[in-house]
């Protein structure tokens, strides 16, 4: 029995989206198959409104020969506000077969249009509760429905942040809730799905409202009210009976306010709560609300209500601590074994009134006592008071925090040890699917992925930020665009940046101009890098998913960005003028310097550049033919002035810094004998640095993928391997759990950067892991080919240090998967390819006659073509599972694995000791080495000495036998 089926349908990138406010929904579905080479030729879509048993259809696409199976819009009649439409997929593939219908999925809109609210913005009386006051409001409202209930939705939105529940019970998993966007333009709603929880008879709602980023304390101290000075809440409940009647309850001045428990929750600084002043009972209907106030209607816009765009912010996982144990200062301190975001929660049994306090931090001091230096003015605090009415379980409601560390204060007993099973610490961030995956024979690299996921996690809490421990926690768009190729390898990242997106366009000023932060509340604008988010996000979602209604709706926003820029230069086709940031945080920075080495007007006239071809690009890719002939010329006379300016008739970059050589390679700056010279005086610098970067934030997230393009890949591999300051591992090694903001955020004596900037969870320098994966894995796309429609798969050995790497990738069709493994003898490639899509395929030094593919040889097998070249065999195939084992070439042979790393730690006179006793005939001093010698093979590379690898490989051997392993490895 064959199996050709249609799974996995999404709309709008979710799986039954709730309350959704497109007019034109898209659908996407993959194709699961038991043969090879499986791609759709037709399809089919239907959908119906409110009937999962398709008796009436809606809209039927009819058969349409089509291989489009991601992002399909739907074509059928206008849809209704708060319905339930059910679709279903059939698709008949090249076999000539056809699949069975799809099993069935939904999306359900919520209110399309502004005339269909009813509700009132609502706060407490002003003159029973002051609106500054900081206790979050509690709201309150009865109502009683009669019998027969067929559904119930709530509708709504708040500001600050709110939390809702009905009939005493919890409304939805759902965390910070409405989000954070650009308040003044664009306000997210929700959907909730209530029909399990509405009774009839007596109901009630309850709704608690706290400051959050509308009114709260950002940016800088005593910094609040930036966006509004009053909370308020905004809801309407539709119940649908049986008999096909409706009632609707909205918020009006009928509700009652009152406060609770909470008496002070903010975004940097924790939260208060006292648990003797809970309301018992108080979203319940039998609850005596007579002392409570009343409610005033306050007057605010309703035109910019969205629905909800991202993902909902959400407890992902659960951590319980590992160790719990007292600092020498004298402090009780919990160890979470991690650095998270979210809070921690915890039970207890004490008599009333008494008061825990638990006070977080992401590291400890180099004597071992917990640090709250780098926090600035946050206070990430929580202290709660309680009842002592039994056991008591809390966590705050309307705060998070970065942390690892937890100082405890006050609970019961903790003298005599914490009872470490009453604590748990729940990770919060946008709930965003998990598409990506690496791992290699390296434990170190290993870690250092983890930690660049665990980055990711912690500053995806709704906006990307920056960081999320300090008093900053921005949404800074150069921390975004050089982060987004690793991040929507990492996670599936559509609605996340979609929502963003549309914030940066609504703050973006008139002139083109980008805040440094989006939502805006930071000022400051136009610096490049910053500023380029604008071209380079959306066009980095577009080339993932293939979403060309978000090419289109920021393609304007786009234009804005490039054509500010040219009206910026002394020269239309420089970018010499204005303020920049620079190479932020680079280490050749100056003394008392955050601006690295590079020129500025160099970085922000490449990052011109950039931003053109994108732009250029994506007119293309929109049909816009008159921007693509304006912005092709203006893209050509941006790098010839830029070659006039930067670069010597002689092919030298002005700019002699590892940023600059990478920036102008990264983005094709440079052309023929000025590339390749720009390529190869890149790996000069890295090899004059001992293989160490001094780049920061613009071209640290290049620096491997150009010296991989430049072919310059061991370099790049040896600059990953780096275990001392400045490295990625040598953050792991001093037990980093993130990534931290800089090179060295703990110094080699164990000593800390400034306290006024200094985060260990950051997540910019994650940026390696888009190298790791394209690079290292091999899993790329043609660009010419959105959304892995056409998958590259090209992993590279040269040089590793490992033994085998495996990555995969949840795309829009499918799982992709590269895995490799080497041993002397053999290399094994095993390579997954979702239906609907090809790849081309490369296996490094192979020779098409030794090749086997499952067990058999290559030429028999049912590939689609193949053929030997210089770099190995090129192979095109189809969708399926292949396995691919060949002959080892002596270049492929892993050298200096993790037990035989032999000289990391020879001083100069050394290394020519050893290199003199185990290769005769080297005797000339390897003089570019000051220090340190890295490996055999370098010092005969430099050397240019004939030393085979098989030589090399012995004098290692010869080594063990002499018992030098001991003192030479680390």
């Amino acid at each position: 029995m064959t199996l050709l089926k249609v799974e996995a349908l999404t709309c709008e990138y979710r799986n039954n989206p709730l309350g959704i406010d497109i007019k034109r929904p898209r659908i996407s579905w993959k194709i699961q198959s038991d043969r090879r080479g499986t791609m759709q030729k037709a399809y089919q879509l239907q959908v119906t409104a409110h009937d999962q048993n398709f008796t009436t259809i809606k809209w039927d696409s009819g058969i349409i020969e089509s291989d489009e199976s991601i992002h399909v819009d739907y074509g059928g009649p206008e849809l209704e506000p708060r319905t339930r439409y059910f679709y279903r997929v059939k698709v008949w593939d090249n076999f000539e077969r056809e699949t069975a219908w799809s099993e069935i999925a939904w999306w359900e809109t919520g209110l399309l249009d502004t005339s269909e609210w009813r509700a009132e913005w609502i706060t407490p009386d002003p003159a029973e509760i002051d609106p500054q006051s900081e206790p979050a409001f509690l709201l309150r409202k009865e109502f009683n429905l009669k019998t027969g209930i067929s559904s119930a939705r709530i509708y709504g939105t708040g500001v600050g942040l709110y939390e809702l529940y009905l009939n005493g019970e919890r409304v939805g998993d759902e965390l910070l809730a409405p989000g954070w966007t650009s308040y003044h333009k664009r306000l997210q709603y929700q959907t909730y799905d209530v029909t399990e929880q509405m009774l009839a008879g007596s109901n009630a709602i309850g709704i608690m409202l706290a400051d959050g980023w509308y009114k709260g304390n950002l940016v800088r101290e005593n910094n609040r009210n930036i966006y509004g000075d009053r909370r308020a809440a905004f809801f309407q409940i539709h119940v649908t009976f049986n008999d096909g009647t409706e009632e609707v309850i909205v918020t009006d001045n009928t509700w009652k306010a009152s406060t609770g428990p909470i008496l002070f929750s903010e975004i940097y600084h924790g939260e208060t709560y006292d648990a003797r002043l809970e309301k018992e009972g108080w979203s319940q209907s039998d609850f005596n609300d007579q002392d409570w106030t009343g409610t005033i209607i306050q007057e605010m816009p309703v035109t910019q209500l969205v629905a909800q765009e991202n993902v909902p912010t959400r407890v992902t996982e659960v951590l319980k601590p590992i160790d719990a144990f007292v600092t020498p200062a004298g402090d009780t301190v919990i160890d979470m074994g991690q650095n998270m975001v979210g809070r921690l929660r915890f039970k207890v049994n004490a008599p009333r009134g008494t008061q825990i306090v638990l006070k977080h931090a992401e590291v400890l001091d180099k004597d071992g006592n917990i640090y709250f230096g780098n926090l600035k003015f946050a206070q990430q605090t929580v202290e709660y008071i309680t009842k002592g009415e039994g056991l008591e379980t809390y966590a705050p409601h309307f705060t998070f925090q970065g942390f690892r560390y937890v100082k405890v204060e006050g609970y019961p007993g903790q003298e005599n040890g914490l009872p470490l099973g009453n604590f748990d610490g729940e990770v919060i961030h946008s709930d965003m699917e998990r598409t990506g995956e690496f791992e290699c024979s390296d434990p170190l690299v290993n870690r250092l992925q983890q930690n660049i996921v665990w980055g990711q996690r912690g500053n995806f809490l709704d906006v990307p930020t920056d960081c999320p421990q300090r008093s900053e926690r921005l949404g800074w768009t150069a921390d975004a665009q050089v982060f987004i190729p690793t991040a929507l390898f990492n996670y599936q990242g559509g609605p996340f940046f979609t929502k963003w997106l549309r914030d940066l366009k609504a703050d973006q000023l008139p002139d083109g101009n980008v805040p440094f932060v989006i939502p805006n509340v930071e000022g400051g604008m136009g610096s490049a890098a910053w500023g380029d988010a604008a071209t380079i996000i959306p066009w980095t979602v577009y080339q993932t998913y293939g979403d060309k209604r978000v090419l289109a709706e920021q393609f304007e926003s786009m234009k804005a960005w490039v054509e500010y820029i040219r009206r910026q230069g002394k020269n239309e086709y420089l970018w010499n003028t204005g303020f920049h940031f620079g190479d932020w945080l680079a280490l050749d920075a100056k003394e008392n310097s955050f601006v690295g080495a590079t020129e500025r007007d160099f970085i922000a006239t490449v990052f011109y550049a950039h931003s053109t071809r994108i732009l250029r690009d994506a007119a293309e890719v929109l049909g816009k033919k008159d921007e693509v002939q304006e912005y092709s010329f203006l893209l050509d006379k941006i790098i010839e002035q830029f070659n006039h300016e930067f670069v010597s008739p002689s092919g030298r970059l002005v700019s002699p810094t590892q940023t600059a050589h990478v920036i102008a390679l990264m983005f094709d700056m440079v052309e023929g004998k000025a590339k390749e010279r720009t390529a190869y005086e890149l790996n000069q610098l890295l090899i004059q640095n001992d293989y160490h970067l001094n780049t920061g934030f613009v071209g640290t997230p290049y620096i491997s993928l150009a010296l991989s393009k430049g072919g310059y890949h061991e370099t790049a591999v040896k600059l990953l391997m780096k275990d001392d300051f400045p490295s990625w591992l040598y953050q792991v090694k001093k037990g980093a759990t993130t990534v931290w903001e800089h090179w060295d955020s703990i110094k080699p004596d164990g000593s800390f950067w400034s306290d006024q900037m200094n985060s260990f969870n950051h997540y910019a320098y994650g940026s390696i892991g888009n190298w790791m994966y394209k690079a290292v894995a091999g899993i790329d796309m043609d660009p010419a080919i959105p959304a892995y429609k056409k998958i590259k798969i090209e992993p590279k050995f040269a040089g590793i240090s490992f033994t085998q790497a495996k990555a995969a990738y949840e795309s829009m069709y499918g799982r992709i998967l590269s895995s490799w493994h080497l041993t002397n003898e053999t290399v094994e490639i095993e390579v997954e390819i979702p239906g609907n899509t090809t790849a081309e395929i490369l296996l490094p030094k192979a020779h098409l006659a030794d090749v086997m593919e499952g067990n058999k040889p290559l030429v028999s097998g049912d590939i689609h073509s193949y053929m030997e070249t210089v770099e190995g065999v090129r192979l095109t195939v189809g969708s399926g599972s292949y396995h691919f084992k060949y002959r080892n070439e002596s270049g492929l042979k892993p050298i200096f694995t993790e037990d035989t790393r032999i000289i990391d730690f020879l001083d100069y006179k050394e290394a020519v000791a050893v290199i003199e006793k185990f290769a005769p005939g080297i005797t000339k001093p390897p003089a570019i080495f000051s220090t340190k010698a890295r490996s055999l093979k370098e010092l005969a590379e430099l050397q240019e000495a004939n030393l085979t690898v098989d030589k090399v490989k012995a004098i290692i051997d010869e080594l063990k036998m002499l018992e030098l392993e001991v003192e030479l490895v680390k």
